[in-house]
């Protein structure tokens, strides 16, 4: 990976992890157009998840929020894998985030916010994207975050 991305990841002191392999049958991206569909994303980092359960319970909101930030990091790689780089973003369209929420817990916004953020710390005004936070009550193999990205590209 090379180019103005590239650079500004650097500049904030992050990398792109591998593509995760995907845990079912799927693709980690599919490009239609000129978008980007990310499947959702979890947490892994090294290959593994951080922790499991519900937000709110086993899980705290900032843990949470930090997961998100992970989430959308591992969709920009998928992205990044059908596209060749991430120069080409034009915009990120919609993020869809989904946090298994304990009952009680109604904080998905800030939670998918580590999302948010991140992408327009990469991407600046082309970070800014429409977004849904839902509240769910599991993901897959217990994560406690997903997050799938839309994005455009030239």
């Amino acid at each position: 990976m090379s180019g103005a991305v590239a650079a500004r990841l650097a500049e904030l002191g992050l990398t792109l992890p591998q593509v995760t392999k995907p845990v079912a049958s799927y693709v980690p991206a599919a490009v239609t157009g000129n978008l980007v569909f990310t499947a959702g994303q979890l947490p892994f980092a090294d290959g593994a998840l951080p922790a499991t359960g519900k937000v709110g319970a086993e899980v705290s909101a900032e843990d949470a929020q930090r997961f998100a930030r992970t989430c959308a990091l591992n969709a920009l790689a998928a992205a990044e894998s059908v596209i060749g780089s991430l120069d080409r973003v034009t915009r990120i369209v919609k993020v869809v985030g989904f946090v298994a929420s304990a009952p009680d817990f109604t904080g998905q916004p800030a939670v998918i916010n580590g999302a948010s953020d991140v992408l327009a710390e990469i991407f600046g005004d082309a970070g800014k994207h429409a977004r849904s936070a839902v509240g769910v009550g599991v993901l897959p193999l217990d994560a406690p975050v997903e997050v799938e990205l839309i994005l455009e590209f030239a």
